[in-house]
């Protein structure tokens, strides 16, 4: 049973760290995982209570997120790209907005959403798209591909989004869920990756896939005019999910190093290395960051779940959080790493493992770029979608 008021129970993700290495040296993904965590419920945190979920907020969400990702870390990224889904459609089912209660009710119903955003080309995801959609009877038809299409083996319904062009002049994103049994979609299995290994997010390529209006979930204008509370949810519930995962990794690696050094001796060292001043410093530097982490996506989270109100502010927040998270996680395993010695270059290492998933952190939105051209333009009173001109 789960203690301390949290969803899992301590044997459940030890079982989980148990089988994160094997997942990663395999390259397959986290069957097992997903099933354990599906039955505790974990799927369905964020889903309200009156629609047979728990009813968390994303503070809440948080914490059992980076719980898990102490242990499994790809398991912990990969169960968020659905969580943040319901995530969003609870945030709008609380401000009164029902358009996607059918989203609510279907992960009740134990489907599986997952993420389809990822494009060659875009480096503003979200908020614009290479991928075309066609308005059609009935709905829209949908052409890309998308990389890195999270729990490709298990999704059911991937969310996606793509430019409806049609008028030159007033440009839109539109925002669906893609059901599994449609037509027009291939998935090509290209997941041999870095990090993260075990969420198994293979490409799935959109060539006129047909989805009907009911599973349409927005219809917004592209770039940052169209961040109505659908966009910016998505923004909150990915981006402090994936700053979890990182911190979760931050606190392993460092929780590692001190287990480690207690018991690394040297032959120039009469006591254990732990009185070693420069490993002392290097310990340091991964506490002082992961003190830093910590803190402020819990606070960021909790405004969110608040209903602080900071405006555009939010954004700067969000994506600051995320930022800081990564950025920081990686800088604790790399020391972890430097402190390890020529141990932890070995694949039986898990510092190892963890430095790979840690480097992962940067590819996931909002990247070092946008986020650095955000928040300055944010800063500076420079509308978003204010295009550079030079000459």
């Amino acid at each position: 049973m789960a203690t301390d008021g949290f969803l899992l129970s301590q044997d459940l993700l030890e079982r989980c760290a148990e089988r994160a290495p094997m997942y990663d040296r395999e390259n397959r993904f986290f069957s097992e995982d997903f099933e354990e965590l599906t039955k505790t419920g974990y799927l369905l945190m964020a889903v309200p209570k009156e629609m047979g979920g728990n009813g968390m907020t994303l503070a809440e969400v948080a914490r059992e997120t980076r719980r898990l990702a102490y242990y499994a870390p790809a398991t912990a990224l990969a169960m968020n790209m659905h969580i943040y889904w319901t995530g969003v459609a609870a945030e709008l089912y609380r401000s009164g907005d029902h358009s996607l209660d059918w989203l609510l009710k279907e992960a009740a119903a134990e489907e599986v959403f997952a993420a389809g955003h990822a494009e060659t080309g875009n480096d503003i995801p979200v908020l614009l798209s290479t991928s075309k959609a066609e308005r059609v009877d009935g709905g829209y038809k949908f052409y890309g591909r998308k990389g890195f299409g999270s729990l490709t083996p298990v999704w059911t319904r991937l969310g996606i989004h793509a430019m409806d062009t049609s008028d030159p002049k007033a440009p839109k994103v539109v925002h669906a869920f893609m059901p599994r049994d449609s037509k027009g979609y291939t998935i090509k299995e290209t997941w041999d990756v870095l990090g993260m290994r075990a969420t198994r997010s293979d490409d799935t390529v959109l060539d006129g896939v047909f989805v009907p209006n009911k599973y349409v979930g927005r219809v917004v204008p592209a770039g940052a005019a169209g961040l109505d509370l659908f966009v910016l949810s998505i923004f909150a519930w990915a981006l402090i999910g994936f700053a979890n995962v990182y911190y979760g990794i931050g606190q392993r690696a460092l929780d590692l190093t001190v287990e480690s050094l207690k018991k690394k001796t040297s032959i120039g060292l009469a006591r254990p290395m732990t009185y070693h001043a420069e490993l002392q410093h290097g310990v340091a530097e991964m506490v002082l960051d992961l003190e830093a982490i910590g803190p402020h996506i819990e606070k960021v989270a909790q405004d969110w779940s608040d209903g602080a109100d900071y405006g555009p502010g939010m954004v700067t927040k969000i994506v600051a959080a995320k930022y800081h998270a990564v950025e920081g996680a990686f800088r604790i395993v790399d020391h972890a790493l430097d402190i390890s010695g020529g141990f932890g270059m070995f694949k039986k290492s898990e510092l190892e493992r963890l430095f790979r998933d840690a480097r992962a952190g940067r590819f996931h939105p909002a990247n070092s770029a946008l986020t650095h051209e955000l928040v300055a333009k944010l800063t500076l009173g420079i509308d978003p979608d204010e295009t550079p001109r030079w000459g």
